[in-house]
């Protein structure tokens, strides 16, 4: 996969989505499953998207015992994303049996990446409320590393941190960044923001642009003027 953006469909329900994706009559674009809709309309939402012809990141973030995300894993791989995620907290086990329980027969499987620090957590709430006193990149590297030991093929994090994660774990080590916004735009409840241009020189291989996009009197249009910055 080349650089990307993936628009965020932070939707309450399948009608609302479909009426979104509707709007694309040409390009397909990549598009991010969230906790909201999937809860709301379970894993057929998934199938149903990949079935209009979008890649789909499924960002649901598990964190739980090896065993658990091994047998949620197995179950998430059979849907068709591309991207599926987890938290990098959850350890080596954890993450080791997550490639376990996401790889199909055939030996095929998305993408695995991980959650490093929250785009909405910034160091002084890492420090005070999670009791981690390390500096902000120090963590985010140290799970990066912790996530490319174990066979990872990524992890989320700020495009802040793009350029130094591909320093420390490869070029070919994915970063997908969320946290993204127009110069005109506000940045919302996000911490550790950035434009699409500017990620793009950072190092960012996949951007994920929600609001910007999703709430944009002319959303194409929107979508269109974040490939041109980030990719074109």
């Amino acid at each position: 996969m080349g650089k990307d953006v993936i628009i965020a469909c932070d939707f309450s329900s399948a009608s609302e989505t479909f009426a979104f994706l509707d709007l694309f009559t040409e390009k397909k674009p990549f598009v991010k499953i969230g906790m909201e809709l999937f809860y709301a309309e379970g894993p057929q939402i998934v199938r149903d998207i990949k079935a209009r012809g979008h890649k789909i990141f499924l960002d649901l973030k598990l964190h739980d015992i090896p065993n658990t995300v091994k047998k949620a894993m197995h179950v998430l791989t059979q849907l068709g994303a591309d991207i599926v995620n987890l938290h990098a907290a959850g350890t080596g086990a954890m993450m080791r049996a997550a490639l376990e329980g996401l790889t199909r027969t055939d030996g095929s499987r998305p993408l695995l990446i991980a959650v490093t620090q929250l785009t909405s957590t910034d160091e002084a709430a890492m420090h005070d409320e999670l009791l981690i006193d390390r500096p902000l990149d120090e963590v985010v590297l140290h799970y990066a590393k912790n996530a490319a030991a174990v066979g990872l093929d990524g992890i989320v994090c700020s495009p802040l941190e793009a350029g130094l994660i591909h320093d420390k774990c490869g070029a070919g080590f994915l970063t997908v960044t969320p946290g993204v916004r127009f110069a005109d735009s506000e940045a919302g409840d996000q911490k550790r923001v950035t434009t699409p241009a500017k990620a793009r020189e950072l190092g960012s291989d996949y951007i994920v642009v929600g609001r910007p996009i999703t709430k944009a009197a002319d959303p194409v249009a929107a979508y269109l003027r974040c490939v041109k910055e980030f990719v074109e």
